[in-house]
Protein backbone atom coordinates (compact mmCIF):
# COMPACT_ATOMS: atom_id res chain seq x y z
CA UNK A 1 0.00 0.00 0.00
CA UNK A 2 3.25 2.43 -0.08
CA UNK A 3 2.39 3.04 -3.74
CA UNK A 4 -1.53 4.32 -2.84
CA UNK A 5 0.20 6.66 0.35
CA UNK A 6 3.10 8.33 -1.95
CA UNK A 7 0.26 9.20 -4.68
CA UNK A 8 -1.59 10.51 -1.31
CA UNK A 9 1.21 12.32 -0.04
CA UNK A 10 1.72 13.94 -3.85
CA UNK A 11 -1.77 14.73 -4.54
CA UNK A 12 -2.99 12.11 -6.67
CA UNK A 13 -6.08 11.30 -5.07
CA UNK A 14 -7.56 9.68 -8.44
CA UNK A 15 -4.74 7.68 -9.20
CA UNK A 16 -4.08 6.62 -5.75
CA UNK A 17 -8.28 5.69 -6.16
CA UNK A 18 -7.52 3.37 -8.89
CA UNK A 19 -5.01 1.99 -7.40
CA UNK A 20 -6.48 0.75 -4.52
CA UNK A 21 -9.62 -0.72 -6.70
CA UNK A 22 -7.10 -2.66 -8.40
CA UNK A 23 -5.42 -4.27 -4.79
CA UNK A 24 -9.29 -5.04 -3.97
CA UNK A 25 -10.09 -6.82 -6.53
CA UNK A 26 -7.18 -9.16 -5.31
CA UNK A 27 -7.79 -9.05 -1.74
CA UNK A 28 -10.99 -7.51 -0.27
CA UNK A 29 -10.28 -5.68 3.14
CA UNK A 30 -13.35 -3.29 5.07
CA UNK A 31 -9.70 -1.12 5.57
CA UNK A 32 -8.96 -0.54 2.03
CA UNK A 33 -12.86 0.01 1.41
CA UNK A 34 -12.82 2.22 4.19
CA UNK A 35 -10.29 4.36 2.72
CA UNK A 36 -11.05 3.98 -0.71
CA UNK A 37 -14.55 5.57 0.50
CA UNK A 38 -12.82 8.10 2.11
CA UNK A 39 -10.72 8.90 -1.58
CA UNK A 40 -13.89 9.06 -3.34
CA UNK A 41 -15.60 11.42 -0.97
CA UNK A 42 -12.83 13.51 -1.29
CA UNK A 43 -12.51 13.46 -4.77
CA UNK A 44 -16.48 14.64 -4.74
CA UNK A 45 -17.61 11.18 -5.81
CA UNK A 46 -20.22 10.22 -3.19
CA UNK A 47 -22.27 7.35 -4.86
CA UNK A 48 -18.48 5.52 -5.77
CA UNK A 49 -17.73 6.46 -1.69
CA UNK A 50 -21.01 5.33 -0.65
CA UNK A 51 -20.60 1.80 -2.92
CA UNK A 52 -17.07 1.42 -1.83
CA UNK A 53 -18.51 1.77 2.01
CA UNK A 54 -21.09 -1.13 1.15
CA UNK A 55 -18.76 -3.49 -0.12
CA UNK A 56 -16.92 -2.88 2.95
CA UNK A 57 -19.84 -3.57 5.11
CA UNK A 58 -20.54 -6.89 2.99
CA UNK A 59 -17.46 -7.76 5.08
CA UNK A 60 -18.33 -6.80 8.32
CA UNK A 61 -21.94 -5.59 8.64
CA UNK A 62 -21.61 -3.96 12.12
CA UNK A 63 -18.64 -2.10 11.93
CA UNK A 64 -19.41 0.81 13.75
CA UNK A 65 -17.14 3.05 11.38
CA UNK A 66 -18.59 2.23 8.23
CA UNK A 67 -22.01 2.26 9.03
CA UNK A 68 -21.78 6.06 10.33
CA UNK A 69 -19.71 6.95 7.03
CA UNK A 70 -22.13 5.20 5.12
CA UNK A 71 -24.57 7.11 7.29
CA UNK A 72 -22.69 10.39 6.42
CA UNK A 73 -22.59 10.12 2.60
CA UNK A 74 -26.88 8.87 2.45
CA UNK A 75 -27.25 12.97 4.49
CA UNK A 76 -24.85 14.49 1.54
CA UNK A 77 -26.61 12.95 -1.19
CA UNK A 78 -29.88 13.97 0.28
CA UNK A 79 -31.37 10.17 0.51
CA UNK A 80 -34.35 9.98 3.02
CA UNK A 81 -32.94 6.71 4.29
CA UNK A 82 -30.11 8.62 6.47
CA UNK A 83 -32.35 8.49 9.80
CA UNK A 84 -32.45 4.96 9.52
CA UNK A 85 -28.51 4.74 8.96
CA UNK A 86 -28.16 6.13 11.66
CA UNK A 87 -30.15 4.20 13.58
CA UNK A 88 -28.60 1.37 12.46
CA UNK A 89 -25.17 2.89 13.21
CA UNK A 90 -25.56 4.62 16.61
CA UNK A 91 -26.89 0.79 17.88
CA UNK A 92 -22.99 -0.35 17.64
CA UNK A 93 -21.61 2.48 19.41
CA UNK A 94 -18.19 0.68 20.87
CA UNK A 95 -18.17 1.45 24.94
CA UNK A 96 -15.52 3.96 26.19
CA UNK A 97 -14.03 7.29 24.57
CA UNK A 98 -14.44 8.61 21.67
CA UNK A 99 -12.35 11.21 19.42
CA UNK A 100 -14.18 14.73 19.75
CA UNK A 101 -15.29 15.03 16.09
CA UNK A 102 -16.51 11.17 15.62
CA UNK A 103 -18.67 12.55 18.81
CA UNK A 104 -19.56 15.53 17.08
CA UNK A 105 -20.45 13.46 14.17
CA UNK A 106 -22.74 11.19 16.52
CA UNK A 107 -24.90 14.27 17.87
CA UNK A 108 -25.60 15.37 14.85
CA UNK A 109 -26.40 11.44 13.81
CA UNK A 110 -28.52 11.39 17.05
CA UNK A 111 -30.43 14.71 16.01
CA UNK A 112 -31.11 13.42 12.09
CA UNK A 113 -32.32 9.66 14.38
CA UNK A 114 -34.50 10.98 16.46
CA UNK A 115 -36.13 13.04 13.67
CA UNK A 116 -36.63 9.87 11.64
CA UNK A 117 -37.84 8.24 15.04
CA UNK A 118 -40.10 10.84 15.55
CA UNK A 119 -41.95 11.09 11.90
CA UNK A 120 -42.24 7.27 12.33
CA UNK A 121 -44.07 7.61 15.81
CA UNK A 122 -46.33 10.10 14.50
CA UNK A 123 -47.04 7.91 11.50
CA UNK A 124 -47.77 4.66 14.11
CA UNK A 125 -49.55 6.94 16.65
CA UNK A 126 -52.24 7.72 13.71
CA UNK A 127 -52.81 4.35 12.48
CA UNK A 128 -53.17 2.95 15.96
CA UNK A 129 -55.71 5.78 16.60
CA UNK A 130 -58.61 3.97 16.56
CA UNK A 131 -57.69 0.85 17.88
CA UNK A 132 -56.03 2.58 21.29
CA UNK A 133 -59.22 4.34 21.83
CA UNK A 134 -60.76 1.53 23.92
CA UNK A 135 -57.90 2.24 26.28
CA UNK A 136 -56.77 0.37 29.36
CA UNK A 137 -54.38 -2.63 29.12
CA UNK A 138 -55.13 -3.03 25.68
CA UNK A 139 -54.00 0.33 25.00
CA UNK A 140 -51.03 -0.47 27.04
CA UNK A 141 -50.13 -3.10 24.99
CA UNK A 142 -50.23 -0.99 21.55
CA UNK A 143 -48.14 1.98 22.97
CA UNK A 144 -45.46 -0.74 24.04
CA UNK A 145 -45.75 -2.15 20.69
CA UNK A 146 -45.10 0.51 19.24
CA UNK A 147 -42.39 1.96 21.42
CA UNK A 148 -40.27 -1.69 20.55
CA UNK A 149 -40.62 -1.27 16.92
CA UNK A 150 -39.40 2.30 17.24
CA UNK A 151 -36.52 1.03 19.41
CA UNK A 152 -37.53 3.02 22.03
CA UNK A 153 -38.00 0.56 24.67
CA UNK A 154 -37.04 -3.56 24.36
CA UNK A 155 -38.53 -7.24 25.57
CA UNK A 156 -37.74 -7.84 29.00
CA UNK A 157 -38.12 -11.09 30.13
CA UNK A 158 -39.02 -13.16 33.46
CA UNK A 159 -35.01 -14.09 34.83
CA UNK A 160 -35.27 -16.13 38.43
CA UNK A 161 -32.04 -16.69 40.05
CA UNK A 162 -33.33 -19.67 41.23
CA UNK A 163 -36.98 -20.93 40.12
CA UNK A 164 -38.65 -20.36 36.69
CA UNK A 165 -42.28 -21.57 36.29
CA UNK A 166 -43.08 -22.14 32.50
CA UNK A 167 -45.69 -20.11 31.00
CA UNK A 168 -46.76 -17.68 33.21
CA UNK A 169 -47.46 -13.75 31.84
CA UNK A 170 -43.84 -11.88 32.07
CA UNK A 171 -45.14 -8.28 32.92
CA UNK A 172 -43.01 -5.39 34.34
CA UNK A 173 -45.77 -3.85 35.75
CA UNK A 174 -49.20 -6.17 36.57
CA UNK A 175 -52.42 -4.66 35.30
CA UNK A 176 -54.45 -2.88 38.29
CA UNK A 177 -57.31 -4.50 37.40
CA UNK A 178 -56.06 -8.07 38.62
CA UNK A 179 -55.75 -7.43 42.01
CA UNK A 180 -59.04 -5.26 43.44
CA UNK A 181 -57.63 -5.56 46.49
CA UNK A 182 -55.19 -2.89 45.62
CA UNK A 183 -57.96 -0.36 46.40
CA UNK A 184 -58.00 -0.94 50.07
CA UNK A 185 -54.14 -0.84 50.61
CA UNK A 186 -53.97 2.68 48.77
CA UNK A 187 -57.31 3.41 50.86
CA UNK A 188 -55.25 2.25 54.06
CA UNK A 189 -52.02 3.97 53.28
CA UNK A 190 -52.31 6.62 55.79
CA UNK A 191 -52.84 4.06 58.43
CA UNK A 192 -50.16 1.72 57.69
CA UNK A 193 -47.35 4.82 57.49
CA UNK A 194 -48.90 5.84 61.01
CA UNK A 195 -48.04 2.46 62.49
CA UNK A 196 -44.59 2.35 60.49
CA UNK A 197 -43.73 5.50 61.96
CA UNK A 198 -44.83 3.92 65.47
CA UNK A 199 -42.06 1.23 64.96
CA UNK A 200 -39.72 3.38 63.41
CA UNK A 201 -39.69 5.23 67.12
CA UNK A 202 -39.80 2.20 69.12
CA UNK A 203 -37.22 0.79 71.09
CA UNK A 204 -38.21 -2.80 70.48
CA UNK A 205 -38.29 -2.15 66.65
CA UNK A 206 -36.49 -5.30 65.00
CA UNK A 207 -34.17 -3.36 61.89
CA UNK A 208 -31.62 -5.52 59.49
CA UNK A 209 -29.78 -4.95 56.33
CA UNK A 210 -32.04 -5.70 53.43
CA UNK A 211 -29.47 -7.52 51.84
CA UNK A 212 -27.63 -10.25 53.94
CA UNK A 213 -25.70 -13.13 52.50
CA UNK A 214 -22.31 -15.06 52.56
CA UNK A 215 -19.53 -13.28 51.11
CA UNK A 216 -18.29 -16.34 49.62
CA UNK A 217 -21.50 -16.99 47.73
CA UNK A 218 -22.06 -17.07 44.30
CA UNK A 219 -23.79 -13.41 43.74
CA UNK A 220 -22.63 -10.66 42.27
CA UNK A 221 -25.76 -8.28 41.82
CA UNK A 222 -26.11 -7.21 45.58
CA UNK A 223 -22.17 -6.90 46.06
CA UNK A 224 -22.58 -3.10 47.12
CA UNK A 225 -25.75 -3.40 49.05
CA UNK A 226 -24.88 -6.85 51.09
CA UNK A 227 -24.83 -5.92 54.89
CA UNK A 228 -25.14 -2.03 54.16
CA UNK A 229 -27.30 0.14 56.85
CA UNK A 230 -27.93 2.05 53.47
CA UNK A 231 -30.84 -0.54 52.44
CA UNK A 232 -33.02 -1.26 55.20
CA UNK A 233 -35.90 -3.41 56.11
CA UNK A 234 -38.07 -3.62 59.26
CA UNK A 235 -39.77 -7.07 58.42
CA UNK A 236 -43.18 -8.08 59.58
CA UNK A 237 -42.98 -11.69 58.11
CA UNK A 238 -40.36 -13.10 57.31
CA UNK A 239 -39.81 -16.68 55.14
CA UNK A 240 -43.34 -17.67 56.82
CA UNK A 241 -42.56 -16.63 60.37
CA UNK A 242 -44.27 -13.77 62.18
CA UNK A 243 -41.63 -10.92 63.87
CA UNK A 244 -43.52 -10.32 67.01
CA UNK A 245 -41.50 -7.66 67.81
CA UNK A 246 -42.78 -5.54 64.66
CA UNK A 247 -45.99 -6.65 64.06
CA UNK A 248 -47.50 -6.46 67.31
CA UNK A 249 -47.31 -2.64 66.53
CA UNK A 250 -49.07 -2.70 62.95
CA UNK A 251 -52.52 -4.50 63.66
CA UNK A 252 -53.92 -2.44 60.98
CA UNK A 253 -51.17 -3.58 58.29
CA UNK A 254 -51.20 -7.67 59.70
CA UNK A 255 -55.18 -7.31 59.39
CA UNK A 256 -54.98 -6.21 55.86
CA UNK A 257 -51.92 -8.31 54.68
CA UNK A 258 -54.14 -11.39 55.94
CA UNK A 259 -56.38 -10.80 53.16
CA UNK A 260 -53.80 -10.94 50.71
CA UNK A 261 -53.09 -13.51 48.16
CA UNK A 262 -49.65 -14.81 49.93
CA UNK A 263 -47.54 -17.87 49.41
CA UNK A 264 -47.42 -20.16 52.25
CA UNK A 265 -44.12 -21.85 51.63
CA UNK A 266 -42.11 -23.11 54.79
CA UNK A 267 -38.87 -21.64 55.23
CA UNK A 268 -39.14 -19.26 52.50
CA UNK A 269 -42.68 -17.38 51.93
CA UNK A 270 -44.79 -15.24 53.24
CA UNK A 271 -42.83 -11.77 53.53
CA UNK A 272 -44.10 -8.41 54.53
CA UNK A 273 -41.79 -5.75 55.19
CA UNK A 274 -41.08 -1.70 55.55
CA UNK A 275 -38.35 -0.76 53.05
CA UNK A 276 -36.07 1.82 54.18
CA UNK A 277 -33.70 3.37 51.47
CA UNK A 278 -31.05 6.02 52.73
CA UNK A 279 -30.89 9.43 51.22
CA UNK A 280 -28.84 9.06 47.94
CA UNK A 281 -28.89 5.41 47.40
CA UNK A 282 -29.39 3.47 44.23
CA UNK A 283 -30.58 -0.46 44.28
CA UNK A 284 -28.35 -1.46 41.67
CA UNK A 285 -30.58 -3.47 38.92
CA UNK A 286 -31.34 -7.29 39.46
CA UNK A 287 -33.73 -9.80 39.43
CA UNK A 288 -35.76 -12.17 42.15
CA UNK A 289 -35.72 -16.02 43.25
CA UNK A 290 -39.04 -17.42 41.78
CA UNK A 291 -41.31 -16.14 38.76
CA UNK A 292 -44.48 -17.66 40.65
CA UNK A 293 -44.68 -15.28 43.12
CA UNK A 294 -45.01 -11.36 42.40
CA UNK A 295 -44.22 -8.60 44.39
CA UNK A 296 -46.38 -5.38 45.69
CA UNK A 297 -44.98 -2.06 46.63
CA UNK A 298 -47.41 0.62 49.10
CA UNK A 299 -44.67 3.60 48.78
CA UNK A 300 -45.75 5.20 52.53
CA UNK A 301 -43.01 8.32 52.60
CA UNK A 302 -41.52 8.93 48.53
CA UNK A 303 -39.36 12.44 48.60
CA UNK A 304 -39.46 14.05 45.14
CA UNK A 305 -37.40 12.29 42.69
CA UNK A 306 -37.30 8.95 43.67
CA UNK A 307 -37.98 6.58 41.27
CA UNK A 308 -38.15 2.82 40.09
CA UNK A 309 -37.54 1.23 37.19
CA UNK A 310 -38.86 -2.53 35.90
CA UNK A 311 -37.52 -3.40 32.26
CA UNK A 312 -38.23 -1.00 29.93
CA UNK A 313 -40.93 1.50 32.40
CA UNK A 314 -39.73 3.60 34.70
CA UNK A 315 -42.79 5.12 37.32
CA UNK A 316 -41.98 7.20 40.12
CA UNK A 317 -43.18 6.13 43.82
CA UNK A 318 -46.53 8.01 44.80
CA UNK A 319 -47.95 7.55 47.96
CA UNK A 320 -51.17 5.84 48.34
CA UNK A 321 -50.57 4.28 44.94
CA UNK A 322 -50.02 0.94 45.09
CA UNK A 323 -48.88 -1.45 42.59
CA UNK A 324 -47.83 -4.98 41.49
CA UNK A 325 -44.44 -6.05 39.38
CA UNK A 326 -42.68 -9.03 38.93
CA UNK A 327 -39.27 -8.62 40.61
CA UNK A 328 -37.72 -11.48 38.43
CA UNK A 329 -37.75 -8.94 35.46
CA UNK A 330 -34.69 -6.82 35.78
CA UNK A 331 -34.99 -3.82 38.06
CA UNK A 332 -33.67 -0.93 40.06
CA UNK A 333 -34.35 2.03 42.32
CA UNK A 334 -33.35 4.95 43.06
CA UNK A 335 -33.18 7.67 46.26
CA UNK A 336 -31.72 10.91 44.45
CA UNK A 337 -33.41 13.18 47.31
CA UNK A 338 -31.80 13.93 50.79
CA UNK A 339 -34.56 12.34 53.00
CA UNK A 340 -35.49 8.32 53.75
CA UNK A 341 -37.90 6.79 51.36
CA UNK A 342 -39.64 4.17 52.99
CA UNK A 343 -42.28 1.86 50.75
CA UNK A 344 -44.33 -1.70 52.28
CA UNK A 345 -43.04 -4.42 50.24
CA UNK A 346 -45.31 -8.30 50.53
CA UNK A 347 -44.95 -10.87 47.86
CA UNK A 348 -47.93 -12.73 46.32
CA UNK A 349 -49.02 -15.88 44.33
CA UNK A 350 -48.56 -15.43 40.18
CA UNK A 351 -52.24 -14.50 39.51
CA UNK A 352 -51.58 -17.12 36.57
CA UNK A 353 -51.34 -20.33 38.99
CA UNK A 354 -54.04 -23.05 39.60
CA UNK A 355 -54.47 -24.37 43.00
CA UNK A 356 -52.67 -27.22 42.14
CA UNK A 357 -49.92 -25.32 40.59
CA UNK A 358 -49.85 -23.49 43.86
CA UNK A 359 -49.40 -26.68 45.38
CA UNK A 360 -46.69 -27.83 42.97
CA UNK A 361 -44.48 -24.88 43.66
CA UNK A 362 -44.56 -24.92 47.25
CA UNK A 363 -43.44 -28.46 47.48
CA UNK A 364 -40.42 -27.75 45.27
CA UNK A 365 -39.41 -24.51 46.55
CA UNK A 366 -39.85 -25.88 50.68
CA UNK A 367 -37.92 -28.79 49.60
CA UNK A 368 -35.03 -26.57 48.17
CA UNK A 369 -35.28 -24.46 50.81
CA UNK A 370 -34.63 -27.08 53.57
CA UNK A 371 -32.00 -28.95 51.30
CA UNK A 372 -30.62 -25.59 51.46
CA UNK A 373 -29.93 -25.51 47.95
CA UNK A 374 -30.86 -21.57 47.37
CA UNK A 375 -26.69 -20.70 48.13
Amino acid sequence: MSAVEAMVRAGDLAGAAEQLEQALGEEPSLTRYLQLAGLRRALRQPHRALRAVEAGLALAPLDFMALCMRAGLLEGIGDPGVGRAWDEALAQRPEGDLPPPLLAAMAHGEALRDQWRAARAAQMAQATQASEAVGGDEAWRIARFRSNTLRQTRPYYSEPTHFFYPGLSMREYHPAERFPWLADLAAATEAIRDEMLAVMRSDRAELAPYIQYAEHQALRQWQPLNHNPDWTAIHLIRRGEMVSANAAQCPVTMELLSRMPQPDIPGASANALFSLLAPHTAIPPHVGVNNARLLCHVPLVVPDGCWFRVGAETRMWREGEPFVFDDTIEHEAMNPSDHLRVVMIFDIWHPDLTPGERDAVRAIVAQETAAGNLG
